[in-house]
């Protein structure tokens, strides 16, 4: 294969090759956790269609789990907000656009986002026990929703093809649950690296679904929990004081 290569992280590289794009893991790499990966994308295809760029296979190339998916010509919403910051507001408000309509789906065959932060709440290390049963008490507090929540939904994970239509990738951590979590878990990426959007965004969503900034708030600490399982060293600081805040009214 002639392959570009497009990025690259601890456990990942991703590359494209004429029209496909390769999402190739590290050896060793959970085999099952790729096929998850894979099937998730196929469940959200059969609800979004258009919006989500298909996987077309899953192989083991030179002894690395691969997952394959269509190529979509175009730039990222990151990369265009970039390039016209004076933009910036009218691209979050597509965005905003786009988020609200994933929440209009059911996502019935999905894992529930309450499940997912149980148990990562539970392998969390590195805060007492005090603060664990708080955060497991406010979650268990949360009602069931069952909507379609994108999990990492960002400016980098959505792609604007040459004739203007949104593409959604990365659709590992997506779950059915509640929007205002969704929104919280977006507000929290935004808020690492741009405040003033962070504040914008969410600001946009309550007075549009006329949802009160304080019942998004309650899921910061839940989000933040979550996201520390990851150990990224730079957002560490900000995670753990989100974390630490249990009560907002």
């Amino acid at each position: 294969m002639s392959r570009e290569l497009i990025s690259k992280t601890a456990n990942k590289s991703i590359y494209r090759d004429g029209d496909k794009i390769y999402k190739e893991f590290v050896e060793g790499f959970p085999k099952d956790e790729v096929f998850n990966e894979a099937f998730i994308n196929s469940r959200v295809e059969a609800i979004l269609g258009q919006y989500v760029p298909k996987v077309l296979s899953v192989e083991c190339i030179d002894g690395k789990w691969t997952m394959v998916r269509e190529y979509i010509d175009g730039e990222t919403l990151e990369e265009l907000i970039k390039k016209n910051s004076d933009k910036k507001e009218e691209y979050l408000s597509q965005m905003l656009d786009l988020q609200l309509k994933l929440h209009n789906y059911q996502a019935p065959k999905l894992r529930q986002i309450k499940d997912k932060m149980k148990r990562q709440i539970n392998e969390l290390n590195g805060i007492d026990e005090g603060t664990r049963f708080d955060l497991l008490s406010k979650l268990a507090a949360t009602p069931l929703h069952r909507k379609l929540c994108h999990g990492d939904f960002r400016p980098s994970n959505i792609i604007v093809d040459n004739d203007g239509n949104y593409h959604i990738i990365d659709w590992v951590h997506a779950t059915k649950g509640n929007a205002s979590a969704d929104i919280a878990r977006t507000y929290l990426i935004l808020a690492l690296s741009d405040q003033e959007s962070a504040d914008w965004y969410l600001k946009n969503f309550c007075e549009r679904t006329k949802t009160s900034i304080d019942y998004v708030q309650n899921w910061l600490p839940l989000v933040a929990a979550a996201q520390l399982t990851k150990h990224r060293e730079e957002e560490q600081a900000l995670l753990e004081r989100w974390t630490s805040i249990c009560d907002y009214t």
